[in-house]
């Protein structure tokens, strides 16, 4: 399949509104995700329960935090509507300046014949994205490029929310998360995975994706396959946990070869996280700050450098 971009793909006006609203102003994709709930508990390794012993509204007042002290600097943040929504609207948290994508996907998935399928939050839809005061949302897929004839479900589906969103004026960011298979090696899978990514760009525009969260596909060739791929649908590169020295790098070169942004989760926080509200703050004011803004820093120079 050679995926090409057609009027299909070009945003509306509304949407054009949205993208500038998640974008640096150099035009790059800047998002925090925080959007996660166990993979956020996890890192609050000071629980004296440990993180199954973390409640609901203690894991709501760190996503406060984590917006009040890092989200609020930057163009957006990605947040959930199972914990941080509508509560950080509501009490006024988030900054009137920072964009909001709301994630529609819940934690966890399906398996169907060895593949994986992802799931909603039960209720999530275009327009309820609209009514948690939402710029955006964004839907996980997990997706097989090599497995298209059985991928076919989740193709549909890509396209059948796209036209959702769209009809209800609400930009999707489509994330594509590629995987190994049971009884798959690591080799096997290191060595095609570059070939995942791209393929999944390609499948993802074929099906009408208007904007795209990948992950890094490895090299600076890889990078660039993936941008043709994508025939003028912009990308963002997700940080998948790794460290933020390491992340900065992949967002370097994946920009340098036609990436548009980023959107960093983990990345960014995971090291600055507490069961304490002060020592939250401490660690996202003195260490996730300065990581925003050099990543920042580093899409703006990498695409004024194109």
């Amino acid at each position: 399949m050679n995926a090409v971009a057609t009027r299909t793909n070009e945003l509306t006006t509304l949407e054009r509104r949205a993208m500038a609203t998640i974008s640096t102003p150099g035009g790059g994709m800047l998002i925090v995700a925080g959007d996660q709930r166990n993979g956020m508990k996890a890192v609050m390794t000071d629980a004296p329960n440990g993180a199954a012993g973390i409640s609901r509204d203690e894991l709501a007042e760190a996503k406060s935090d984590l917006v009040r002290f890092l989200g609020n600097h930057a163009p957006a943040i990605l947040l959930d509507p199972e914990v941080a929504l509508p509560l950080v609207v509501d009490e006024r948290t988030l900054s009137r300046t920072t964009g909001l994508v709301v994630g529609m996907d819940s934690s966890g998935f399906d398996t169907e014949n060895g593949l994986r399928r992802t799931k909603y939050v039960p209720g999530m839809d275009a327009r309820r994205v609209r009514e948690l005061g939402g710029d955006a949302a964004k839907m996980l897929f997990y997706l097989r490029s090599d497995q298209q004839e059985a991928e076919q479900v989740v193709i549909d589906e890509i396209a059948r929310l796209v036209e959702e969103c769209t009809a209800e004026g609400v930009l999707l960011i489509v994330e594509i998360l590629v995987y190994q298979l049971d009884g798959e090696s690591d080799e096997a899978y290191a060595e095609i995975f570059p070939e995942l990514v791209r393929g999944a760009a390609e499948i993802s525009v074929a099906a009408g994706s208007k904007v795209l969260k990948l992950q890094y596909p490895g090299s600076a060739e890889a990078a660039a396959a993936v941008t043709e791929a994508a025939a003028g649908v912009p990308w963002a590169v997700l940080s998948a946990g790794v460290d933020h020295e390491t992340f900065v790098g992949q967002v370097r070169t994946a920009v340098e070869n036609g990436a548009g942004g980023a959107m960093a989760g983990r990345s960014l926080w995971k090291d600055s996280l507490s069961i304490s509200s002060a020592k939250r703050e401490e660690l996202l004011t003195n260490r996730a700050l300065p990581r925003l803004r050099e990543l920042e820093q580093v899409i703006e120079t990498a695409l004024a450098g194109r």
